[in-house]
């Protein structure tokens, strides 16, 4: 047993003495190099991608469909430059870094911008659940972000595997955050757009780290080179995994008390015993929270019903929620019988 763990400690250690001499030859370092370096610098072709899946987004966001967004995050050019970047960061090579840093910051403040004009033209008096879902940032976004960099990082490395494959991962991560910060301050709606800027953050930073890394592995930087880098990198993601870690649990929390809701509702209550309930939805930024259930019945449900039920629920829960009824109406229609038919 002993000799077992021994083994397996010096492996681990030979591996790791092995990735830390790991070095591919120099002009596929430069060739890697010059190709990020062509990603990264900002274009007519960067810039009218940038508008036109900010556009997409924008309007698929407002009109909350998810098909129209996923559009618009296949052409999303902005995964081009963070590889720069964490590419540039590793190696030290000032150029880089700063020409990615421009096309991001650049491609960022312009997709905000047109987000902002076309939201306050358009002018919604609500936004939809596809705009909510992104002020909600939490661990399962920065899992998504790191597992979308590491597939861009490898891609890159490996020109066998289709370029198209990590842009689509990554867009999905970067425009659609980015165009729901303009939408909030369209309507100088702070929290939304304080949600949206953290899931963009969470992103950015997860997608550059997992970037380093792939990048370290796979030889094209040494360890001791990348040892600082990587700290900070790791440092900042580590400041940003608390808000996420909030907000993980309190989604946690929410599914929890929306399950036990709905518990109650069917089971523990009479007016839930004569309609039938087809959907619902709990929107947790509403103060206090607002239930919208979807429901058919062959009787009229009254505010006096309503009341009751929150009243019950409040007693239930341990806190107040607003109930919002979606009515429709059943009408039972039969087939004729004989004595319904007139002989001719």
């Amino acid at each position: 047993m002993r000799d077992s763990i021994l083994r397996n400690i010096n492996n681990i250690r030979h591996r790791f003495n092995n990735l830390k001499n790991k070095r591919v030859a120099l002009h596929e370092i430069e060739e890697i190099r010059s190709g990020l370096l062509e990603e990264s610098t900002i274009d007519i072709n960067y810039l009218v991608l940038i508008l036109g899946s900010c556009v997409i987004a924008t309007l698929g966001l407002l009109s909350n469909s998810a098909a129209v967004i996923i559009g618009a995050m296949i052409i999303a050019p902005l995964m081009l430059p963070i590889r720069g970047l964490a590419f540039g960061a590793l190696e030290g090579d000032v150029v880089l870094f700063r020409k990615a840093l421009t096309a991001i910051v650049v491609g960022t403040a312009l997709a905000i911008t047109l987000a902002l004009l076309v939201g306050y033209f358009v002018g919604l008096p609500e936004f939809g659940s596809e705009i909510i879902s992104r002020s909600k940032p939490n661990l399962l976004d920065l899992g998504i972000a790191v597992a979308a960099g590491g597939i861009s990082g490898f891609a890159k490395v490996k020109p066998k595997i289709s370029g198209s494959l990590a842009g689509t991962a990554i867009a999905v991560a970067l425009m659609p955050p980015i165009c729901v910060v303009g939408l909030g301050l369209s309507q100088t709606n702070w929290s939304l757009s304080i949600g949206a800027t953290l899931l963009y953050l969470t992103n950015l930073l997860g997608i550059t780290l997992s970037c380093m890394l792939t990048f370290l592995v796979t030889g094209y930087t040494p360890l001791k080179r990348a040892r600082k880098v990587l700290g900070w990198t790791l440092a900042f993601t580590a400041i940003l995994v608390i808000p996420l870690s909030v907000s993980f649990f309190q989604l946690i929390r929410q599914a929890r008390l929306e399950a036990s809701l709905k518990r109650a509702l069917l089971n523990r209550t009479i007016t839930f015993q004569r309609v039938i309930l087809l959907d619902s939805d709990v929107n947790w930024l509403a103060n206090p929270p607002e239930v919208r259930l979807n429901v058919r019945t062959k009787e009229p449900v009254t505010p006096r019903q309503v009341m009751l039920l929150e009243e019950f629920l409040k007693k239930e829960m341990g806190q107040p929620f607003t109930l919002i009824f979606e009515v429709g109406q059943i009408e039972e229609v039969r087939r004729k019988t004989p004595d319904n038919f007139k002989l001719k």
